[in-house]
């Protein structure tokens, strides 16, 4: 996929449009698809694909882990 916005994962800084990136699954919309994935740090995405191109227009945060939750105290 490429991106049309050409931005990156603002939490690990990986682009929108490389790989590696887990399609988690895809829907058919009147508009196109709608495709929800995982970026390499964890982090679930929201991508549309449509005429334009493919654009994230939601993300969550990554997972909280043990490891990271004992390094923030």
């Amino acid at each position: 996929m490429t991106s049309a916005t050409a931005t990156v994962c603002p939490h690990c800084g990986w682009p929108d449009g490389a790989e590696p990136f887990q399609v988690v699954s895809r829907h058919s919309t009147a508009e196109g698809r709608t495709v929800w994935t995982r970026c390499g740090c964890g982090s679930l995405q929201v991508r549309v694909v449509d005429e334009s191109g493919t654009r994230v227009v939601s993300r969550s945060r990554p997972p909280v882990t043990a490891q990271s939750s004992c390094a923030s105290r």
